[in-house]
């Protein structure tokens, strides 16, 4: 083959992947999954007979958490979202006419829901998890945006998002969609249980955990490979939540419903996001959707009765040098709260010697909570733990790696092998 011949195949391959990448830059290959039947508006009757489901359905789909500021106005957006290249701000989504989404259409909010694609064709950021909620029900969704239409307009101006070139681009989230967003949606499994089925919607539609618990691939989609088996946010650990890794945690199907429901268990109480989540979500849910996501991430058919825990990890030997001084670090610092035998006290500390953060494989929600404490927490039920105070200021790095490899080995079953490279690299993060 000639120069020239090679030349004119090259230009021809490099017009042809253009005219490509065109196509979907504009659209040509996005697939919709929202029906035709949405283009008719809902009646004044059936809005006002939806608006009770919505608000059952808003609360399982977490949609307050995000679409409200801290100290802001309800549904009036503006929580920022700090990402690698820039922050995104959530947006107001109370039925505002000018800011809101008051002036959208049915089929608009069930395309911006389940196809990422808002009013005017303006292409969402995933960070809204239409990923997940292009699971949910055409009838679930129309409830949402029933019961939305009935909150108060909030006249909150969106803030702008302060994202650099490329990510600015909207209409780039094609190639996006195309590769992260699934192009069809699965029906129930005939095979399994009508708590089964409801328990994959609870987790993966309305609860969307895979957003925070499964990792992400180069493109920050969700990897299917590892479905649920943790990720790294916002420097804290969210653990695997497939069946052996809630397992490993402690708990069983059971006490898992309990935990979701209160926020408190053996294992610990929730803290950070997921104190929100328990707070403004999962409290709310149904006994029956609560055994139906236990039953889900345990992979069976029905939730037993009665709670039958895993045994406890049995402890690991320790250098005794590190043991004595680590032991002494604890009943300085933390026996006063948590026991000297890691009991804990009710409606004051949390119990360690069950505690899940020990048991994960990784030492980082351990050391972070440790280096920065906790707030006075109120759980559902009236009950409540007080503030933990941090220890950024009392603990030098070797002191805290080895306080952790002792409690990880004692409590946890987990292998001595804390390092204070480990706690700096933390501690830095941090400021």
């Amino acid at each position: 083959m000639t120069l020239r011949r090679i030349l004119q195949v090259l230009a021809v391959l490099v017009v042809l992947g253009g005219l490509a990448a065109a196509s979907i830059f504009f659209g040509a290959f996005e697939k919709s999954v929202v029906a035709s039947s949405v283009d008719t508006p809902l009646s004044a009757d059936e809005m006002k007979r939806l608006a009770a489901r919505g608000a059952y359905v808003a609360k399982a789909a977490d949609c307050y958490a995000c679409h409200t500021a801290k100290d802001g106005a309800p549904w009036a957006g503006g929580l920022p979202f700090d990402l690698p290249f820039g922050t995104i701000f959530s947006t107001n989504i109370s039925p505002d006419r000018q800011v809101g989404i008051g002036a959208w259409t049915r089929a608009e909010f069930h395309r911006a829901v389940r196809d990422g694609v808002g009013k005017g064709g303006r292409h969402l950021y995933p960070a809204m998890p239409y990923a997940s909620y292009r699971m949910m029900t055409s009838a679930d969704v129309d409830a949402v945006y029933a019961y939305l239409m009935t909150r108060e307009p909030i006249a909150v101006p969106n803030r702008n998002n302060t994202l650099g070139f490329p990510f600015n681009i909207r209409q780039s989230l094609t190639f996006w969609n195309l590769v992260n967003l699934p192009r069809e949606v699965d029906g129930d499994n005939p095979a399994r249980s009508a708590a089964w089925n409801r328990g994959r919607y609870v987790v993966d539609a309305l609860g969307h955990c895979g957003e925070c618990h499964t990792p992400r691939n180069l493109a920050q989609g969700m990897d299917a490979s590892a479905y649920l088996r943790g990720a790294v946010i916002e420097g804290v650990e969210a653990p695997d939540i497939t069946k052996a890794g809630l397992q490993a945690m402690g708990f069983d199907p059971v006490t898992l419903a309990r935990f979701m429901k209160s926020g408190l268990s053996a294992q610990g109480g929730m803290t950070g996001p997921m104190f929100d989540v328990v707070h403004l979500s999962t409290q709310y849910l149904s006994e029956d959707d609560l055994k139906a996501m236990s039953a889900y991430l345990f992979d069976l058919d029905a939730v037993p009765d009665v709670a039958t825990p895993p045994p406890a990890p049995p402890p690991v030997a320790v250098p005794p040098v590190l043991a004595a001084s680590a032991r002494a670090t604890y009943l300085d610092l933390c026996s006063g709260c948590h026991g000297v035998t890691g009991q804990g006290i009710p409606h004051v500390a949390v119990p360690l010697a069950t505690n899940a953060s020990l048991r994960l494989n990784s030492a980082r929600n351990f050391i972070h909570t440790t280096l920065h404490g906790i707030p006075a927490q109120s759980f559902p039920g009236l009950e409540r733990m007080q503030p933990m105070p941090g220890f950024a200021d009392k603990l030098d790095d070797k002191t805290l790696a080895d306080l952790a490899s002792w409690m990880r080995a004692q409590w946890g079953g987990r292998p001595p092998d804390v390092s204070p490279t480990e706690v700096s690299a933390l501690r830095r993060r941090a400021h």
